[in-house]
């Protein structure tokens, strides 16, 4: 099954003064993971994800990697 080349699992809205910065913390779990197959059965597939964290999708500031197992 064909899967998007990028998924929004999660998101926060902050507004910073100038200058200001602020830690937010994210929990990208199995659940977030999961899509629904050809069969309409809810899986989430084993492998690496990119993570991507960024204002939008084309500004991304910071990357990573989570393994599901």
């Amino acid at each position: 099954m064909a899967r998007p080349l990028k998924e929004l699992k999660d998101f926060r809205k902050l507004a910073l003064k100038p200058g200001e910065t602020q830690t937010v913390t994210f929990t990208i779990d199995k659940d977030k993971l999961a899509f629904y197959n050809s069969q309409l059965v809810r899986t989430a597939e084993p492998g690496d994800f990119q993570l991507m964290i960024g204002a939008a999708s084309d500004d991304i500031r910071l990357e990573g990697k989570l393994t599901l197992q």
